[in-house]
């Protein structure tokens, strides 16, 4: 029996996380880019940022044609089990890991 982890549907982190990651990453990445990175669809990504402005996780500046996002990285987790955490918490770990500048 190998150690080779088997293909599935499913990830640790949700795809809000992820779009959340490539944002802290490069903060005027577009919508299409992003679902490309994510592996979603271009509107999944829409009602994601939607999602998460509403929340209060970004906020989005007009820059032209795109809009610039920036991460209230003081914000709270919203589930009990994290709620100690803030999103710029989990975003550091992820960033440090991968080696992605901020």
């Amino acid at each position: 029996m190998t150690n080779t982890p088997q293909a599935s549907s499913w990830t640790f982190l949700t795809n809000h996380t992820h779009v959340m990651f490539c944002l802290s990453r490069d903060p005027g990445m577009r919508m299409k880019d992003i679902a490309g990175e994510v592996g979603i669809t271009e509107r999944a990504v829409q009602h994601i940022v939607a999602d998460l402005r509403a929340a209060g996780y970004l906020v989005g500046e007009r820059e032209g044609r795109r809009v610039r996002y920036t991460i209230l990285r003081d914000q709270r987790l919203r589930h009990p089990l994290e709620s100690g955490c803030c999103i710029g918490d989990v975003l550091e770990v992820l960033e440090r890991l991968t080696g992605a500048a901020r």
